[in-house]
């Protein structure tokens, strides 16, 4: 008889929230069908626990107030132990309360400083870097491309302020300056805002919005003149926008920065064949991650609650353990009474008290031809 079928038992529930519309739509499809694989992989195995994986995928619109009331939909009505792929840092602060409050474990690939700092009582781990590690690394990277007159563009998030002051920061130690603006990322043009950043004279412009903006900001710098470098967020500045735009000279030369998937690691082959690509996303190994670290920790906790999960997740990810890439061959091992220790499509997912991911390599890109190009993974 099929594992599958032998799975006796309530099912255990767990939920994706990606944004399947919205800002993050490039992503989130392919983040939900991760994991998706996982369960169906780790159900074939015969579950967790003697039971069954049920997952359960809702779109957050990447908008706060769509996001809240799915994730209440998660919590209330199908009654998942874990919440999975939140997204935009905004979504993620607005769902994060819910978690914590309903012991309901949050798993995030949001990036801003302040999302740590809630009072999420250990409900919450991230396995994308934070605001201060990747604009440290940003601007050592915009220096290494010899800018010293950066202007920053950004629309308001909840990593806006992080953002200005931590690059401003980062630029100074390697005898840089830093002018910035912050604007509205619903308007049909922002050429008064060009036109008050190249008055500062910037020889590179940090456009650190999202993908929607970024194309109206984009056409505008280049109507403006300006022959200047651009760097940008790797999920605003994707090929979807390069195809957006459609023109060439508007877009050549860009370059983009991301945290980098552990392109050497087994978990990443996994990842790559999951989803039908030689290049996935970094935020879609994250959630193949998350998915991954979640069903391991309630093997080791021999309970699917969202306490369970929290208690349990950094011992079956960190601090040594037969070394392994995936869910199903993680809960055979902690049956056998071994101790594990995953290094996923991510990177190892190692997490500070505060649910920090401790650190990660970061790839550079630059658009040649109307295509991205790898410059460097480091």
């Amino acid at each position: 008889m099929p594992a599958v079928v032998r799975a006796q038992g309530e099912p255990i529930r767990l939920a994706t929230l990606t944004p399947l519309t919205g800002a993050g739509g490039p992503y989130g499809p392919v983040m939900a069908k991760a994991a998706a694989a996982v369960v169906e992989e780790v159900n074939k195995a015969g579950g967790v626990l003697g039971r069954r994986v049920q997952l359960v995928s809702e779109d957050d619109q990447t908008n706060p107030e769509a996001g809240v009331r799915a994730a209440r939909k998660l919590i209330d009505v199908d009654k998942v132990s874990a919440i999975m792929g939140t997204w935009a840092s905004s979504v993620t602060t607005a769902v994060a309360p819910l978690c914590w409050e309903s012991k309901t474990m949050l798993c995030t690939v949001s990036g801003a400083d302040s999302i740590t700092l809630l009072p999420h009582q250990g409900y919450l781990i991230r396995t994308q870097p934070n605001s201060t590690l990747q604009v440290r690394r940003l601007g050592e990277y915009i220096l290494s491309l010899g800018a010293k007159r950066v202007f920053q563009m950004i629309p308001q998030t909840p990593f806006t302020q992080s953002s200005i002051t931590l690059l401003e920061a980062a630029l100074k130690k390697g005898g840089g300056d830093q002018g910035s603006l912050i604007y509205d990322d619903k308007k049909p043009t922002y050429r008064s805002e060009v036109d008050q950043a190249l008055r500062y004279k910037p020889d590179l412009i940090f456009a650190a919005g999202y993908t929607p903006d970024t194309v109206v900001l984009l056409k505008d710098l280049f109507r403006a003149g300006f022959k200047g470098k651009i760097i940008g967020f790797a999920y605003s500045i994707n090929q979807k926008l390069i195809d957006q735009i459609g023109q060439a000279d508007v877009v050549e030369g860009i370059y983009t920065f991301a945290p980098s998937p552990a392109a050497d690691a087994t978990a990443y082959e996994r990842v790559k064949k999951v989803v039908g690509t030689d290049s996935p996303d970094p935020y879609t190994c994250q959630v193949y991650d998350h998915v991954n670290l979640v069903l391991m920790a309630i093997a080791a906790a021999k309970d699917a609650s969202g306490t369970a999960i929290r208690d349990n997740v950094r011992k079956v990810s960190q601090g040594g353990g037969k070394t392994v890439d995936n869910a199903v061959d993680g809960i055979k091992a902690i049956a056998a009474g071994e101790k594990v220790d995953y290094v996923g499509a991510s990177g190892p997912c190692d997490f500070d008290e505060r649910g920090d991911i401790i650190d990660c390599k970061f790839r550079y890109e630059q658009v040649k031809a109307n295509k991205l190009t790898l410059v460097k993974i480091a």
